[in-house]
């Protein structure tokens, strides 16, 4: 077989990609610092969101509405410069990634391993969403409520 050559190799992370990186490790900083300088997680989701473009914006309001109504009991945070919603001992269960994020075509419901949807030896984690409707409410709410139950 012959070696790659360097140009068939990725030149590594996508400037999105490491700006992400870079927003993480701000949030950890922050996380780590006391006082004034810790960050409210709930203002940070909400002054994420308020950046997105229009499109992402209104679906990002609805999905953070419709987590916060359906699971209380988790705490909106950012990750990786994302709105996401923790469980009591800090573990991401779901985030929002609007399509501006990576330039990808729809924005995406995402789920972490702390998440209780497990269904047999392969079952989703990720959800595409281009818009909002009574539909895609009710299937947001089925799975938030799977993931923490």
């Amino acid at each position: 077989m012959p070696a790659k050559s360097p140009q068939a190799e990725s030149d590594g992370f996508s400037a999105e990609e490491r700006a992400a990186m870079k927003e993480r490790a701000a949030e950890l900083r922050a996380e780590g610092k006391k006082g004034a300088k810790k960050a409210d997680g709930l203002q940070a989701v909400l002054d994420r969101i308020a950046e997105m473009a229009p499109e992402d914006r209104a679906l990002a309001e609805r999905v953070h509405v419709t987590v916060t109504a359906t699971a209380p009991e988790l705490s909106p945070k950012t990750w990786y410069g994302m709105p996401a919603y923790t469980s009591a001992d800090g573990k991401v269960v779901v985030f929002f990634q609007d399509s501006g994020k990576f330039k990808y075509r729809y924005s995406t419901l995402g789920f972490q391993e702390a998440a209780n949807l497990d269904d047999g030896d392969m079952w989703p984690v990720s959800y595409a969403l281009q818009k909002w409707s009574p539909v895609v409410k009710k299937k947001v709410v089925e799975l938030v409520k799977a993931a923490v139950s």
